[in-house]
């Protein structure tokens, strides 16, 4: 029986620290050890892929959470179902003492197993729909009280509203008028037409 250990975090920036400790705890040697640092969304994920060619009937594997072997309820009991039934290893979630297939091969322990990675797995899934709700609802507030998100937008060359004007009154092309600011074609008439919609709305408080 080999043993492995399997860590992912969902970017570079995250810290695998807690889960390399866990899995140093358990002597899970280093050539076994496999790390994924990239989201889990589409579940390409390299270092899992050759996990999954590596292992063979009767091995262990080590994770620390259940969300680890997938980012939904679908994936994680999809994932569940091959390393256990066609893969044939046993698992063990450190999270969750009741997740470890090599207590209970009977009925009784396989049906507890099943329910209890279920529950876990759809909570797993409901708190990350609730995260992603939360950050969009912080967003919301944030842009109604005039916070702006993303890159600040270039400031304008000296020239764009002569240009804008010759364009406008027809004595320039769009890829003439481009040039004249170094722009392409596409940056000046999205700049030109927020330039008239903001005139516009001006216009319109004014009166």
């Amino acid at each position: 029986m080999a043993v492995y250990g399997y860590v992912r975090v969902s970017t570079n920036d995250q810290n695998t620290a807690r889960q390399f400790a866990a899995m140093e705890k358990l002597e899970v040697p280093k050539e076994n050890l496999y790390v994924d640092k990239q989201s889990g969304k589409d579940f390409n994920r390299p270092a899992y892929k050759r996990l999954l060619r590596r292992l063979k009937e009767g091995d262990l594997l080590y994770v620390k959470s259940i969300d680890r072997l997938g980012r939904n309820y679908e994936e994680i009991q999809e994932q569940w179902r091959i390393l256990t039934k066609e893969k044939k290893i046993d698992i063990v979630v450190l999270d969750m003492s009741l997740l470890d297939t090599r207590n209970g091969k009977d009925l009784l322990g396989t049906f507890i197993s099943d329910v209890v990675l279920q529950i876990l797995s759809f909570v797993a899934q409901n708190e990350r729909e609730n995260i992603k709700l939360r950050q969009a609802e912080g967003i919301a507030a944030a842009k109604a009280n005039g916070v702006k998100f993303g890159r600040p937008e270039i400031p304008l060359p000296n020239n764009f509203y002569d240009v804008y004007e010759d364009w406008r009154n027809k004595k320039m092309t769009l890829r003439q008028a481009a040039e004249a600011c170094e722009m392409s074609s596409s940056t000046f008439y999205y700049k030109a037409k927020k330039l008239e919609k903001t005139d516009i709305t001006n216009h319109h408080s004014v009166c």
